[in-house]
């Protein structure tokens, strides 16, 4: 053992979902090809899923995302927002925390990887570790998934740290608040008409078999119009990001949309409080595409409030949650 080791420093490691490394279907094509074989994200048979995923999927589907990611790419830095959002958010958390802790952040799927960054901790001395899994509404696609390859990467590593994951946090007081405060800022004087919640979706046979991604959903979004004094009617929730046939929660949020914009709406605008980041989802598939068919449909206005990235009520949310979960560690 290392004189590092000895020393027993705690580690933190914020984990949210991934990305490619670039926006070529190159890139796309490994991203989701790692991304579409987790057993978590598709549970179908191998045996049934894996041709469908290798012969069809990777053949088509890359190089139409790959468009999509190169619309919001970060050329200054060369990077996805969702890893320039991540990056920045463990910059500022081991801005707080200095030398009490080592803080690093990992992409589930993609790089830096689960596995690099554990081992990278393992080498800094941490005989101790908090895992923050970046997703405030707990489902086994996602936060179970990073336990998954937690797990994993230690059992290869022959390393047996402490560990701790943070829990699902979709009522946190402080989250709420980051998120009212945000909203508060984005929307400033304009006054839209309706404010569609829209959370990333899920198969309903996920949801059947007990998963309590819903039931998170409906607390936060329960918690958000409380704090912003909205209605149920003024403030929907909905669910964007339908892949393939099965049945997933609805409603869907480009319905809920078209609904308003039939319906004489005018003006609306959007928050996705199940990102702490700006992502393809948020930034494409909301405010390119839904922007499009909202405005298409007779809207005249549209606006996408910004998820937490790099404000500072996203960098106290973290010191919160990680004071509260590594309290005798820190």
């Amino acid at each position: 053992m290392s004189s590092n080791q000895q020393q027993g420093r705690t580690g933190v490691l914020l984990v949210n979902l991934g990305t490619p490394d670039a926006p070529t279907p190159d890139a796309v094509r490994r991203y989701l090809g790692e991304f579409l074989s987790d057993p978590r994200i598709v549970d179908l048979p191998r045996i049934l899923w894996l041709p469908i995923l290798h012969g069809l999927i990777l053949n088509i589907r890359p190089a139409a995302t790959a468009r999509e990611y190169s619309k919001i790419w970060r050329i200054e830095s060369n990077e996805s927002p969702l890893r320039y959002n991540t990056r920045t958010q463990a910059q500022a958390v081991a801005k707080i925390f200095g030398d009490d802790a080592v803080i690093d952040w990992a992409m589930r799927y993609g790089q830096p990887s689960v596995a690099g960054r554990l081992r990278a901790l393992r080498d800094q001395g941490c005989a101790r570790l908090l895992i923050v899994p970046l997703y405030p509404q707990y489902s086994a696609t996602t936060t179970a998934s990073v336990d998954d390859a937690v797990m994993k990467a230690v059992n290869d590593l022959a390393w047996r740290p402490e560990i701790r994951t943070v829990a699902a946090f979709p009522g946190e007081p402080a989250y709420i608040k980051a998120l009212a405060s945000v909203a508060r800022e984005q929307l400033g004087d304009a006054a839209p008409e309706r404010v569609i919640i829209s959370f990333h979706g899920l198969p309903q046979r996920y949801v059947d078999a007990g998963d309590p991604y819903y039931a998170h959903c409906c607390e936060t979004a329960q918690r958000l119009r409380a704090e912003m004094g909205w209605t149920e009617d003024y403030a929907p929730m909905a669910f964007q990001s339908k892949f393939g046939r099965a049945k997933w929660l609805t409603p869907a949020t480009e319905e809920t949309a078209l609904k308003l914009a039939g319906e004489g709406v005018k003006n609306i605008a959007v928050i996705t409080p199940g990102f702490v980041a700006d992502c393809i989802e948020t930034l494409s598939e909301i405010d390119i595409g839904l922007r499009q068919t909202f405005l298409t449909a007779g809207g005249a206005q549209f606006k996408t409030i910004a998820c937490l990235n790099d404000a500072p009520e996203m960098a106290q949310l973290l010191k919160i949650i990680v004071r509260r979960e590594a309290a005798e560690w820190i």
